[in-house]
């Protein structure tokens, strides 16, 4: 099978929208709809005007994770902005500005304190001391959050605070960070970094979509757009050339599938098309019909002692993938490959444990959350209608809540009318356990 032919490919849909205009505000009468999508490689530009048009029309059934957005963001507000440069440790370069954490898994050996073993599944505390890893997680999370409130609400507090966010962890020269991850998930006494510490760097795609969610905000100037596409330039070719780069890359689990959508949306953001478009059609042969069984199951997630949590895990980072292609009018969503394996089988897969009554045959050696499986069957359904019917297990009112609805076409349901803030404590308790580790 060439290269040209490993995946299918749809021809663009032409969709007409209502011009969107901002929920406190408007834009201009008679913007042409392209215009109004915004520039995002990871989310579906169309969905995104969409939904910001519904809801500054007064469309209900979407403000359910408006609010859940907008409380997000409100906390994201509060945040001091991260730093490489708060540690106190000295990453084995000497610079402070090299990100450096520990690997999780890797506990001391009892019979021989000098030597680290690993224990799969169960973090040790001393992974999280004083490690970049969660100042990387914050940034990650925080200012898309704050973008996509700035996209939907025009309240340029939230294009501030995202500008801040960026521009201290990337680009000012006193707390930027190197672009490079070479001292990520390091074994003390054994290595300094391992291509395995790339999946701390997993937000990075979401991250891609702010700059273009920020366009027009005063805060996001034409210099911080040069400055942060320099700093990506660096990293790109950090990530696609490096022992750990290239390593990470090479995995066959849900570390090569992340590394996947990383380069894709990065490429993208650069403008490198042809690269971002080989890597996605790739994924038909390394990722899907690699990891994935005629039956769904995903035996190397499997394996793991949360098998649970990495199979689905690993399945949100194809169908990111997925999405990403989508906006290029590659479709993975529908690739079968030659054994059989494909995105819908593995949905199929694991559907049927969305309901509670139903065993994991499988190990899970810590108590495990569905939600994750929620959001993943939300975003598969339009592609797949079969699935409709495992939704039932799920409260309306917590789906409701959930961010893909504003990113992605998902499944439709109907919203009963629930207090914002009901909303916004429904979703809190959602997000427990949505990822597994790494």
């Amino acid at each position: 099978m060439s290269l040209s032919s490993a995946c299918n490919f749809k021809p663009a849909r032409i969709v007409l929208f209502l011009a969107s205009i901002w929920l406190f505000g408007n834009l201009a009468s008679g913007e042409d709809e392209a215009a109004a999508r915004p520039q995002v490689f990871y989310a579906d530009p169309r969905v995104l005007a969409d939904a910001r048009a519904r809801l500054a029309t007064g469309d209900a059934s979407l403000k359910p994770a408006l609010d859940r957005l907008l409380a997000e963001a409100g906390r994201a507000l509060k945040i001091r902005p991260p730093s490489v440069m708060d540690k106190h440790r000295i990453p084995p370069s000497g610079d402070k500005h090299d990100y450096v954490s520990q690997a999780p898994y890797f506990w001391p050996d009892p019979d021989s304190p000098d030597r680290y073993i690993r224990r799969d599944g169960e973090r040790n505390p001393a992974s999280d001391v004083d490690s970049d890893a969660g100042r990387l997680a914050s940034v990650c999370s925080s200012v898309p959050t704050l973008a996509l409130a700035y996209y939907f609400t025009g309240d340029e507090r939230y294009a501030a605070k995202a500008a801040e966010i960026l521009r201290v962890f990337f680009l000012a020269p006193a707390t930027r960070m190197n672009p490079n991850l070479n001292f990520g998930q390091g074994i003390p006494g054994e290595t300094e970094g391992r291509p395995t510490g790339l999946i701390s760097a997993r937000g990075l795609v979401p991250l891609m979509d702010a700059p273009g969610l920020l366009a027009g905000s005063k805060s996001w100037t034409a210099a911080d757009q040069r400055a942060m596409s320099a700093w990506l330039n660096q990293y790109f070719e950090w990530l696609t050339t490096s022992r750990i780069g290239v390593g990470e890359c090479r995995e066959k689990n849900n570390h090569g599938s992340y590394y996947d959508c990383q380069a894709a949306a990065i490429a993208l953001y650069l403008g490198k098309t042809d690269f971002a478009r080989n890597l996605i059609l790739e994924a038909c042969t390394n990722r899907i019909a690699l990891q994935i069984g005629p039956d769904g199951r995903q035996p190397l997630e499997l394996g793991r002692t949360k098998s649970f949590d990495y199979s689905t895990f690993n399945l949100r980072a194809l169908m990111d993938l997925a999405s990403i292609g989508r906006n290029q009018d590659i479709d993975l969503w529908h690739y079968r490959a030659p054994g059989g394996g494909s995105i819908h089988q593995a949905m199929i897969f694991l559907a049927p444990y969305a309901d509670p009554r139903k065993k994991w045959p499988f190990q899970q050696i810590h108590g495990y959350s569905r939600n994750a499986l929620a959001d993943l069957l939300l975003r598969a359904i339009p592609e797949y209608p079969d699935l409709a019917g495992a939704l039932r297990f799920y409260p309306v009112n917590g789906l409701a809540t959930s961010r893909s609805r504003l990113l992605f076409k998902t499944a439709e349901m109907a919203i009963p009318e629930q207090p914002a803030a009901e909303n916004v404590k429904q979703a809190r308790g959602e997000r427990r356990n949505e990822n597994p580790g790494a």
